[in-house]
Order: structure tokens, then C-alpha cells, then sequence
């Protein structure tokens, strides 16, 4: 019979860690002489990338050292790779930047915060999610004037509250961790600014019981509904039979409780779509379903690239990269969307994962959220990084190394705001790239 060691023996396990790996290592960052050169690292990434995109990706992320971040999840993997880390493992967001942290309705209507983006999802130590959330938070800071010790207090903030609430989901069953959620009704509701927070819930009304008109995105056509082109949503020729032959690859692979669903509507139109700021580039399609009666459903099909982590840590262990991103999700997201499948088929040469497409009026509520209270999305997205890590990791371990005091806390802001001082070079040094033309954009 097979013993498992109780959740003290865990706590111990974990504290232990800190003889190899003192918590005080991780608020080192230096670059080093030998530091790959940020804008070559993002040239290589471009090769992977629709060319006709790449002044596009350039663009956003020219506009702010935030949006370069943003762009950036490359040079950052680079640079942690070399640095001491705990081998605490957990399955990585891989890109856990605070934009990419946001709002989605549960089955039950409540709206639910977590982690929305996972295309660089891939297992590996724990800390290097907090590195990339705290950072975010020091350079959206600066981005938003603040001073230095208030950035710092940011990125303090959020490991503060991953670290308290990964001790709470330690106390919990492994079955009650699996199935904690963040509630963002019940996280408005502490917010202590009153105006924000009835702002907050009259725009979470209303997204909820709103019409569901796909988000505006279908108007009428002389064949029946069809997507409409709108900023970055655009019908292009060229990419129809790659997009018709993505969500026919997808219908194909379909489980079977998802076919007894998925069978009730037809594939109407399909249109490209650019999205983010790291993924610009990425081949990206909507599909607009509808039922015999006209119901509409409106998936969205994203390449699947391998991940920034594998320069550092080891490749994925699933031969296509859709299924790493899929797998990823269902273990980090607290609830997952039915129609999240990828498929085995390669569309010329490309991997890819379809899901239903996000509502952006629930994603404008966390957008809304970040730019008015800072200090309150840094402690929100701590809390949603712990649960989400705790799913696939070892809460009583992770909570063992961090301790009850604050040094973790002070190391990983002390690499926060070295790191997003860094980003603000870095982010000159592909404006400049951008001037001169070494990036290929006149």
C-alpha cells in the first residue's frame, strides 16, 4: 500500500528547499555580460510569424514599456532560465503578466476571475509565474506614473497575497483546492473605494444580462449571417481554406459529448482575426456556427506555437502544441469552456486549440478594474496565481518554502523593480531597433 506523506511532512519538504535555494536568491537580477540580445530574440520569434503581422506586433508594442512587456514573455524566459530556481514544479501559465489575468462567466451565470491565457503554459518552478505577475505590476506602475517604492508595493502586494492564500489552500482537501474558484462579485465587494465598486458591479449587471449577440461581431449577409469586418477582424481570402480546414479538423476530433452538441449547427462564414500583442503574428480564426433555426455560435481557433518556457526548461511532453495549451488550461482554470478541444491534424504545418470566443465586455470589467485600483488587481491576481498553481502543484510544499514572514515576499519585489528597469531598457532598445530598421519596418 502506497504511503503519502501528510500535509506537516509536505510543509517540511518544503521548507527544507530553502537550504538549497535561500528565498533571498530569488530577488537577484543583473544582466549578465553574455545576455542574449533582446530585439535577435525577438527577430527569431518573428521567422514563426505571418510577416505581413509583424509591423503590427511592432506597433503595440512600441506604444509603452507595459505593451512591450506584453510583448516580451521570449526575453524574459531567456533571462530566467540561468537564475537559481526551487524545482518546486507546477504547471506554468508561462506568460502570467497581469492583462492576462481576467473575468468569465461560471455554467451558473457568476462571474469568475482566473488566469485567460496559456499559449505559453508549461510545467516548471513556481516562481518563475510570480516573477513574470510582480514585474508586470512594477512596470504597469511606472507606465501609470507612480514612484518607485509604490511600484515596489505593487509587486510586494500580489506575492503578499499568493503567498497567504497558497497557506490557506494548504489547510484544504486536495479535492476542495481543485475546486476553489475566485468569485469577482464577492472580490469587488472588499474593494474599499465605494464609487469604483458599485461602477464595477452595475458594468458586471450588465455584461451578464445583456443580450448574447456574439459581442457585435455578426451582422447580416446575402447568404445569411456573417461575421463583420471590424478592426481586427477582417474575411482574407487566402487564409479561407487553412481557416475552413482548421474547424473541420476540429469537428472531426470532437469527443463524443461535444459532437452530441456540436452537431446541431453548420460552419457560415470564418474570418482572421489579429489578436493580443504577443501572439500578433499567430494565424488566428473566428468561426461563426449556426443552428437550423439561427442560433449562432462564434469559436475561435488559435495556433499553437512551442512555448517561450522550452528554451529553459524541458520540451513538452505532448507531440503538438495544441494539446499542451489545452491541458494546460484544464489545469490551471478553475472552470474551463466545453468547447476548449484541440486536434491532432497539422493545418499547413501549423498546431492548433479552439474555444469558444472570450467576451470581451466581461474582459473591458478587468481592464476597468487594473487601471482604477492597482493595489486591488495585484492582490486579485495573486490569490488567482496561487489557486491556479495549487491545482497541479503541492500547496503544503509551496507554502513550507515561502514561510509566514515577508523575505519571499521583498525578493521577488526586489527582482520586480530590477527587472522592470531592465524592461524599460530593453523596450529603448527595440524603439531604437524600430528607427534604425534593424526589425525590417521602414
Amino acid at each position: 500500500m502506497t504511503t503519502l506523506p501528510d500535509r506537516r511532512a509536505r510543509q517540511e519538504a518544503g521548507a527544507a528547499v530553502r537550504r538549497r535555494v535561500p528565498r533571498g536568491l530569488h530577488g537577484q537580477w543583473a544582466a549578465p555580460t553574455d545576455r542574449a540580445d533582446p530585439v535577435t530574440i525577438l527577430l527569431a520569434q518573428g521567422e514563426s510569424r505571418i510577416a505581413e503581422l509583424l509591423p503590427t506586433r511592432y506597433a503595440r508594442m512600441r506604444a509603452s514599456a507595459f505593451a512591450f512587456y506584453r510583448g516580451a514573455a521570449a526575453v524574459m524566459a531567456a533571462d530566467l532560465a540561468p537564475l537559481p530556481r526551487t524545482d518546486l514544479t507546477v504547471q506554468l501559465c508561462g506568460d502570467a503578466h497581469m492583462a492576462n489575468f481576467g473575468s468569465y462567466p461560471s455554467p451558473e451565470g457568476r462571474p469568475l476571475f482566473d488566469v485567460n491565457d496559456f499559449d505559453e503554459t508549461l510545467p516548471g518552478p513556481f516562481e518563475w509565474d510570480l516573477k513574470r505577475l510582480a514585474a508586470s505590476l512594477a512596470v504597469a506602475g511606472g507606465d501609470h506614473g507612480l514612484e518607485a517604492p509604490a511600484c515596489r508595493a505593487l509587486a510586494a502586494r500580489a506575492v503578499r497575497h499568493y503567498r497567504r492564500h497558497m497557506g490557506k489552500l494548504a489547510r484544504l482537501s486536495p479535492f476542495e483546492t481543485w475546486h476553489s474558484r475566485i468569485d469577482l462579485i464577492d472580490a469587488v465587494d472588499k474593494l474599499d473605494a465605494s464609487d469604483l465598486r458599485h461602477r464595477v458591479r452595475r458594468r458586471l449587471r450588465q455584461a451578464l444580462h445583456c443580450s448574447d449577440a456574439q459581442y457585435n461581431l455578426v451582422e447580416p449577409g446575402p447568404g445569411g449571417p456573417r461575421i463583420r469586418d471590424h478592426g481586427t477582424t477582417e474575411h482574407i481570402e487566402r487564409f479561407r481554406p487553412a481557416m475552413n480546414a482548421v474547424f473541420e479538423a476540429y469537428r472531426a476530433a470532437a469527443p463524443p459529448h461535444l459532437e452530441a452538441l456540436f452537431r446541431h449547427y453548420r460552419l457560415a462564414d470564418a474570418a482572421f482575426k489579429v489578436v493580443g500583442v504577443g501572439s500578433v503574428g499567430t494565424f488566428c480564426a473566428l468561426g461563426l456556427f449556426v443552428s437550423a433555426d439561427g442560433d449562432e455560435l462564434v469559436l475561435q481557433a488559435k495556433e499553437a506555437q512551442p512555448s517561450v518556457l522550452e528554451a529553459g526548461l524541458a520540451p513538452s511532453a505532448f507531440p503538438h502544441h495544441g494539446e499542451r495549451v489545452v491541458v494546460g488550461q484544464r489545469l490551471m482554470q478553475a472552470e474551463t469552456d466545453i468547447f476548449l478541444n484541440s486536434f491532432p491534424t497539422l493545418v499547413e504545418g501549423r498546431s492548433f486549440y479552439v474555444r469558444r470566443l472570450k467576451d470581451s465586455r466581461m474582459a473591458d470589467i478587468g481592464a476597468q478594474i487594473e487601471a482604477a485600483a492597482l493595489p486591488f488587481a495585484a492582490s486579485l491576481c495573486g490569490r488567482t496565481l496561487a489557486r491556479a498553481h495549487a491545482r497541479s502543484g503541492d500547496a503544503a510544499i509551496l507554502d513550507g518554502y515561502m514561510g509566514d514572514g515577508d523575505g519571499f515576499d521583498a525578493a521577488i519585489a526586489d527582482f520586480a523593480m530590477a527587472y522592470a528597469a531592465q524592461n524599460v531598457a530593453d523596450w529603448q532598445a527595440f524603439c531604437r531597433a524600430l528607427d534604425n530598421g534593424r526589425l525590417g519596418i521602414v
